[in-house]
């Protein structure tokens, strides 16, 4: 099963607790449950990984090579 990386920046882990009014009340470990069970679906496993920092991004990003060519596919 191919992996896939998915990363998810500042704040985020804060997703159903700051301001539920603004960003909802879904956090981001439901999230990527749902994530999970998609992914598998289409036979990847998904690798999560979250940090409030830019450096702690870019720093998972290069762990993860070589690998191939990483897509961003942002969030609606």
């Amino acid at each position: 099963m191919k992996k896939i990386l998915i990363m998810n920046g500042p704040n985020l882990n804060l997703l159903g607790e700051r301001e539920p009014n603004i960003y909802g009340n879904e956090t981001l470990n439901t999230i990527n449950d749902d994530l999970d069970e998609k992914a598998r679906k289409l036979g990847y496993e998904p690798v999560f990984f979250q940090s409030n920092s830019e450096g702690g991004l870019i720093d998972r990003l290069h762990e993860s090579r070589p690998r191939p060519p990483v897509r961003r596919v942002p969030a609606d």
